[in-house]
């Protein structure tokens, strides 16, 4: 790159994170969470605006190559962090109430999407195809578990049964999405040689059954109480992740599933350590300096001036098969359970949150081929309203003064004293 090029660099970089800056600020003034308005930032920079006039200035080709390995460790680094949040303590404290919401509310979005695929493949997948219908069943399916933890976080949520039981079923979704991506990736990568993507059933094998088990040996005889043994377990997390990033890129699926993969397969000892004392500093350094430059990128791609009525009647059908089976799939597999009527509603608005989660799994999308520019700009805006939605609603179903009780015990998440007990354990 030359002196002209880091110079543009630093000038876009600067742009991207003052925009994200600026306007997380402003959602979070408006009741959002600041991913809300670092998304939109990156669609306002994109080529929506000016007929592209802006982008082509503020991101000439020569940045685009370093924008986008930045955004690739952006993306990376917070698969980890997804791999670290999915604590299996909480997923076994909820056994089936926790496994039957999460399916439901991956069952019914996913075969929603299936449906809306069938009316979208014409018009954007040259008649459509296994990976397409597959793909758009697992976008819907999708739930941002870490924006969603923000959302509880900054609602004073977390330590209420309904809280701790949203955690954990989007904990599950989110193996449950990544794992259907994953063979997405596979089947739409069959142009390349079958045997690499067949090693990743190996991979993950030597993963949870040698590494995991030697590295909490390790633990076992170094107690995180020092500072040596953490940045030991943080550079071997580093080299990791990277190892199974590029592994898993070179079988022909993405970089974020060897990364995703590491982070499930750290142990529960090296994992809580890292959540608690390493990862909200990385966390943050992340959030701040290189999501923002994967959502520029991303918002290069999504040019929202060319869409007509058609595409704004797409729009709905998306919107309405998003919110609609994540809604119905969360809801009915919380009453099936005997969850209240208010927290079965609670938990269905919670589960529609997607995020930062949805725009990378919608970017693994245009990497393998599988959604076409215009399909790809309106699921962005889906991502948006979906996540903005959920602030919004929660104010509505579950006031402060109904979460206050749940926090002082007053309030009951199931109907069946039995499941209401599973839900706080």
């Amino acid at each position: 790159m030359t002196a002209e090029g880091f110079v543009a660099l630093a000038v876009a970089l600067v742009t991207i994170l003052t925009t994200a800056r600026l306007l997380g600020v402003l959602a979070r003034r408006l009741g959002q969470p600041p991913v809300i308005g670092e998304i939109l930032g990156g669609i306002l920079l994109g080529p929506t605006l000016a007929d592209g006039a802006v982008t082509r200035a503020l991101f000439p080709l020569e940045v685009r190559p370093a924008m986008t390995v930045l955004a690739d460790v952006g993306i990376c680094v917070f698969m980890v962090f997804v791999g670290l949040h999915v604590d299996r303590g909480l997923l076994r404290g909820h056994g089936r109430i926790m496994s039957t919401i999460s399916i439901s509310a991956v069952v019914v979005p996913f075969l929603a999407g299936v449906l809306l695929a069938s009316v979208l493949a014409d018009r954007h997948a040259d008649g459509g195809g296994l990976v397409f219908t597959l793909f758009m069943g697992a976008a819907l399916a999708c739930t941002a578990f870490p924006v969603l933890a923000r959302i509880l976080r900054d609602r004073d949520l977390l330590d209420t049964p309904i809280g701790g039981l949203a955690l954990a079923c989007a904990a599950l979704d989110d193996v449950l999405i990544w794992s259907l991506l994953a063979v997405v990736a596979a089947i739409a990568g069959a142009g390349t040689d079958p045997a690499r993507v067949l090693l990743v059933v190996p991979m993950v094998v030597v993963l949870l059954t040698v590494v995991r088990p030697l590295t909490k040996r390790w633990l076992r005889r170094h107690p995180m109480d020092g500072i040596l043994p953490g940045c030991l377990l943080f550079v071997f997390l580093a080299a990791g992740a990277t190892a199974c990033s590029l592994a898993t890129d070179w079988m022909g699926l993405h970089l974020i599933f060897g990364a995703f993969m590491f982070g499930v397969a750290m142990p529960e000892g090296g994992a809580a350590f890292l959540r608690e004392r390493v990862l909200p500093k990385v966390e943050r350094g992340t959030e701040t300096l290189l999501i923002p430059v994967f959502f520029a990128s991303a918002g290069i791609g999504v040019d929202l001036s060319t869409v007509d009525l058609v595409g704004l009647g797409e729009f709905g059908l998306i919107l309405l098969a998003a919110v609609g089976g994540k809604g119905i799939g969360g809801y009915v597999g919380a009453r099936i359970c005997g969850v209240r009527r208010r927290h079965s509603a609670v938990l269905s608005i919670l589960l529609n949150t997607r995020g930062l989660t949805e725009l990378i799994l919608l970017n693994v999308g245009v990497q393998i081929g599988v959604l076409d520019a215009d399909l790809y700009s309106l699921m962005v805006v889906m991502a948006l309203v979906t996540t903005a939605m959920t602030g919004a609603l929660l104010r509505v179903v579950y006031p402060p003064a109904v979460a206050c009780l749940d926090r002082r015990g007053a309030g009951r998440v199931g109907d069946n004293p039995a499941e209401h007990d599973r839900a706080r354990s």
